[in-house]
């Protein structure tokens, strides 16, 4: 039987309907709050149990699992318990991606990044390069949720040009969300008099 991730994000209180600021700064009258489907142990499980069951699907060889804080810490640490491989995070430092706390990954260490939520790939690519940079290999992505930019494994659907994932790794993900978007200047909420709202991580 297939999950339904969108039931299961609703009936958490994670997919918010509204009028919203995304990270980007532009708009849209939905948006996914993962902290909300993962505050739930048993949900954050079974989701990452699904993950996990296709990335083993693949055969994709893993040694550790490494997300950006904030947001992946708890997607990656479900994910990386469930492959049954470690898990760390980089976390940022005065704007910069760092691997503190004392986490380590060894030459050619095979690492999968992970994400809550997979929009551009942005923050995972970041994540990626300073993996990259100690001498680790990234061998894929994941992600819970995918805002569709990307185009996961096992999807009829295009990479969009926003994308900014590599082609040639694979990106697991559970389901595509794909909201609308609008620049604040071309806004249709604003232009009914609404206020856009900003719940996301990062400034709040």
């Amino acid at each position: 039987m297939t999950m339904d991730v969108e039931k299961i994000y609703k009936e958490a209180g994670a997919l918010l309907e509204g009028h919203f600021i995304l990270s980007s700064g532009n708009h849209s009258n939905r948006y996914l709050q993962s902290a909300k489907v993962l505050e739930d142990p048993k949900r954050a499980e079974m989701l990452a149990k699904e993950l996990a069951r296709q990335i083993l699907e693949s055969s994709l060889e893993i040694d550790t699992v490494c997300a950006p804080a904030l947001g992946g810490v708890l997607a990656g640490y479900e994910l990386a318990r469930a492959l049954g491989v470690r898990s760390i995070f980089v976390e940022r430092k005065e704007g910069q991606m760092e691997l503190r706390r004392g986490f380590e990954v060894a030459p050619g260490e095979k690492v999968l990044i992970c994400e809550d939520i997979i929009t551009t790939g942005g923050s995972a690519m970041e994540a990626a390069q300073i993996i990259e940079k100690l001498g680790a290999d990234v061998v894929g992505f994941a992600a819970l949720a995918n805002r569709g930019f990307c185009r996961r494994q096992g999807s009829d659907k295009t990479t969009k040009s926003q994308c900014k994932l590599p082609h040639d790794k694979p990106f697991y993900a559970l389901a595509d969300f794909e909201f609308a978007m609008y620049s604040p200047q071309k806004c249709p909420l604003c232009a009914e008099g609404s206020t856009a709202v900003k719940p996301g991580s990062r400034g709040n």
